[in-house]
C-alpha cells in the first residue's frame, strides 16, 4: 500500500468517526437522553436502578397524554412519574379508585397491592397548563398529591420510551 493511499484511508476513517461523534452528540442533546430510576415509586413498571431512554422532542410537537411516563425536571432532581390528569380535569380518589371527571378510570398498569393502597384524595381540578402525575407505587410515591404539586409542561423534559439497562429488563415503558 502506498503512503498516499494509507494517508487517505486514515482521513476517511477520521471523517467517519467525527461524523459519528457529531450525530451521537446531536441525538443525545436534542432528541434522546437517558435517566436512572431512583427509588421504588414507579414499581412495578420501573425498578430502582433501571436506566431508561427518554424522548426529548415528542412534547415539542405533541402534548403529554394520560398514561405517559414522563421525566420531570425540578431544580433539586428529576422525577419519573405517570401522567394521570390533564389540564381542566377533576381528579378524585375514593376507596382506592381513581375518578376523572366523576368517571371511574381503570388503571391496568398498577399492581393489585397498589390498587388497594391508593387511599383517598380530592376532588381537585387541575388548572389550565398543568398536569397531575403519580407514581405507580402509590403508597410511597412523592407526586402531585403530596409534594410535587401540579406539573407544568415546561417541567416535563421527555417521555420514557424503554428500559435499556439492565439488559434482561429491556422493554417499552408505555
Amino acid at each position: 500500500m502506498t503512503e498516499t493511499k494509507q494517508k487517505n484511508e486514515w482521513i476517511e476513517w477520521g471523517k467517519a468517526i467525527l461524523i459519528a461523534i457529531i450525530l451521537a452528540f446531536l441525538l443525545r442533546t436534542f432528541i434522546f437522553a437517558t435517566s436512572i430510576v431512583e427509588g421504588d415509586s414507579m414499581d412495578p413498571t420501573l425498578q430502582d436502578g433501571e436506566r431508561v431512554v427518554f424522548n426529548k422532542i415528542v412534547y415539542l410537537i405533541d402534548e403529554p397524554k394520560r398514561g405517559d411516563i414522563v421525566i420531570i425536571h425540578r431544580p433539586e432532581k428529576n422525577y419519573v412519574k405517570r401522567v394521570i390528569g390533564l389540564p381542566g380535569e377533576t381528579i378524585q380518589i375514593r376507596n382506592h379508585k381513581l375518578y376523572i371527571n366523576n368517571e371511574l378510570h381503570d388503571q391496568t398498569f398498577l399492581s393489585e397491592d397498589a390498587k388497594n393502597h391508593t387511599g383517598s384524595f380530592g376532588p381537585i381540578t387541575i388548572p389550565e397548563g398543568r398536569y397531575f402525575v403519580m407514581g405507580d407505587n402509590r403508597s410511597i410515591s412523592k407526586d402531585s398529591r403530596n409534594g410535587l404539586g401540579f406539573i407544568t409542561e415546561d417541567e416535563i423534559i421527555g417521555r420514557s420510551e424503554f428500559v435499556f439497562y439492565p439488559f434482561n429488563q429491556m422493554a417499552k415503558t408505555r
